[in-house]
């Protein structure tokens, strides 16, 4: 839906749009950093869904009110954008706390099939109810989903009090003696609430980690214009767009499943953690003279496809794993920093960068054709740093 809402506010606002999910985003972190500092992840977790329920059913009030649709279409999608990133970074961050480095290799890829598992069954939904209900009634069904989530996030936290942060179940180490988990799930993160940003301006291993995600975000953001422009031209119907949003979405999501229970942890482990962090980037480098070459529909449809299963199948766990290094200050506010403020200023700041080379007359192809040499230093900066994670990991003796 969130694609959908952002065709239906205009496709000409979306450098807007981007710049307005920047500026949540930017409020979001001082607001974030002060729940770190005063609450444990464990007990702010589940209010934060109650948060995002609540926005559901509020957004469904004010489309069925029949306010000036597009102002509502325009605020779905910031929020949608805001809910997207910041739901899973969260999670992630308890993830990357729980698990040493070993573990993360062999567990992550099956942590990610999990949400992969839950994600078919969106599209699927909505490919089959959009036609019959429309787009706005879906959204009831969302928040009813997505309540179910917060009775796993309590199994999860239950689960956790057996874990020592950076152990196995029982406090294990792979091998190490328990210590506290009671006390650990209930200690706040502390320090200030913009640490997160201090600590990513204080590491190079950080700034290489934004570089990163700038450089992730800036390449889809891209592709994200082009799609929405190549499929805006050739569907006029709001329906058909997103049936065609929700049947990428789902092929997606089985691809990505696949990969994940089958793939994922034998790539890593035979390619090593360097190749798989940069392989996605390598093919996306691939994609982009595709477009160049040929703008069309199927190009972009296949691109997506491939690009988004790559990158929750191999690069998103990839990435996760490069915080499972830090310690526990930089698993929720650096990592929550970096992966809503630099994801989404990457975002803004790129939009604009694509709305200036179309107003000078750059096509699809003209733009595509300028994305390859950035997708090539995407490819160098994410190798470089897969082997620094693991010059990392080798001088810490509880992640060997």
């Amino acid at each position: 839906m969130r694609d959908e809402m952002g065709i239906a506010g205009g496709v000409q606002h979306l450098q807007w749009l981007f710049s307005g999910t920047f500026l949540v985003m930017l409020a979001a972190v001082p607001l974030f950093g002060w729940l770190t500092r005063r609450h444990a992840p464990h007990r702010f977790l589940p209010y934060i869904y109650y948060f995002f329920i609540g926005c559901l059913l509020l957004f469904f009030l004010l489309f069925r009110m029949e306010i000036t649709h597009a102002y509502v279409a325009r605020a779905f999608f910031i929020w949608a954008s805001v809910f997207n990133l910041f739901i899973v970074s969260v999670f992630w961050s308890f993830m990357a706390d729980i698990f040493t480095t070993q573990q993360a290799k062999r567990l992550f890829g099956i942590i990610a099939a999990g949400g992969t598992a839950g994600a078919l069954t969106g599209p699927a939904l909505t490919a089959l109810l959009v036609m019959p209900l429309g787009p706005t009634n879906l959204l009831p069904l969302s928040a009813a989903l997505l309540s179910w989530s917060v009775l796993c996030i309590h199994r999860l936290v239950n689960w956790g009090r057996t874990l020592e942060p950076h152990g196995g179940p029982n406090g294990s180490k792979d091998g190490g003696a328990p210590s506290n988990p009671q006390a650990a799930m209930d200690k706040p993160v502390g320090g200030d609430i913009l640490g997160g940003v201090k600590l990513v301006l204080q590491s190079p291993y950080l700034l290489g980690i934004c570089c990163l995600m700038l450089l992730f975000t800036t390449l889809a953001t891209f592709l994200y214009f082009h799609q929405a422009h190549i499929v805006r031209d050739h569907f006029s119907d709001p329906a058909q767009r997103t049936a065609l949003f929700a049947g990428m979405d789902f092929t997606v999501n089985a691809l990505t499943l696949i990969t994940q229970l089958l793939l994922t942890s034998r790539i890593v482990t035979r390619l090593g953690f360097a190749w798989t962090l940069a392989t996605i980037p390598l093919m996306l480098t691939v994609g982009f003279l595709l477009l160049a070459m040929t703008p069309a529909l199927w190009a972009i449809v296949a691109v997506q496809v491939i690009r988004r299963a790559g990158n929750y199948a191999l690069m998103r766990p990839a990435r996760e794993m490069l915080y499972v290094v830090l310690g526990k200050e930089e698993k929720y506010k650096s990592k929550n920093f970096i992966d809503t403020v630099v994801y989404r200023g990457g975002d803004a700041v790129s939009a604009w960068v694509y709305a200036g080379m179309s107003a000078i007359g750059l096509s699809v192809a003209g733009i595509s054709l300028a994305a390859v040499p950035l997708a090539g230093l995407w490819t160098l900066v994410a190798f470089r740093l897969g082997i620094q994670q693991e010059r990392i990991a080798a001088t810490r003796p509880q992640d060997r």
